[in-house]
């Protein structure tokens, strides 16, 4: 196992990616596997990770989601220290996807209807730069289509206030501890789950009805 570890902790150390120490050796696993794949990666913040992994975790070509913290300068970061505003991350979600499947433009679609982008440092209930809305590039063509789509919305007419989602150069990703990932699915009756995560969900779906994958199409 340690020979596996390690050699997992290099490929994630490649792609800017970092374990807290409450995440799990299968999770672990898992994320490698899907680095090794060749599946491309997106990584946004847009409030609570529970929400917008939730939703990811359904759109067709994405292959695996995990939350984590991201944007900034702490090592080792905990929820504690993030969720308290202790710390310069934000909550984010890190996304492995199929581009032949699904395009990083239509992911940034689905980002920004699924999630308030003029609310500054907060998103509803959750109040803080923790929870900011955030979109962090792996590469130029990745930031370019991010500016260019914030410029298209703000000229939209579609919102009263501007855009407030910053573009910023990925660094290091710290993946949240295990009782955070798939929470949404191993925690239904969580009143946070019902009351903001559930309408964000419907959303993708009411919206976006062809990129539901099929085996949450006829979910409640």
């Amino acid at each position: 196992m340690h020979i596996a570890y390690t050699l997992i902790t290099s490929l994630f150390l490649n792609f800017g990616v970092s374990s807290c120490t409450g995440m799990s050796s299968t999770e672990l696993v898992n994320v490698a596997t899907e680095v090794q794949k060749g599946n491309e990666i997106a990584t946004f913040a847009g409030g609570c990770f529970w929400c917008t992994e939730a939703v990811f975790e359904r759109v067709n070509g994405v292959k695996n989601v995990v939350s984590g913290y991201t944007g900034g300068k702490e090592k080792n970061p905990t929820y504690e220290d993030v969720s308290y505003g202790r710390s310069t991350h934000a909550e984010a979600i890190q996304i492995y996807y199929d581009p032949k499947v699904i395009s990083y433009q239509e992911l940034l679609e689905i980002f920004f209807y699924t999630h308030d982008p003029t609310q500054v440092n907060r998103q509803g209930p959750d109040v803080g730069t923790q929870y900011r809305t955030e979109v962090f590039y792996h590469d130029d063509n990745q930031k370019k289509l991010a500016t260019d789509y914030i410029s298209k919305l703000n000229q939209s007419g579609d919102y009263n206030r501007p855009i407030a989602t910053k573009v910023t150069d990925y660094t290091e990703f710290w993946l949240a501890e295990d009782y955070h990932q798939n929470y949404y699915e191993l925690n239904p009756g969580n009143p946070y789950i019902i009351n903001v995560a559930i309408p964000k969900v419907n959303k993708l779906k009411k919206h976006f009805p062809s990129y539901v994958k099929k085996k949450y199409a006829s979910e409640k």
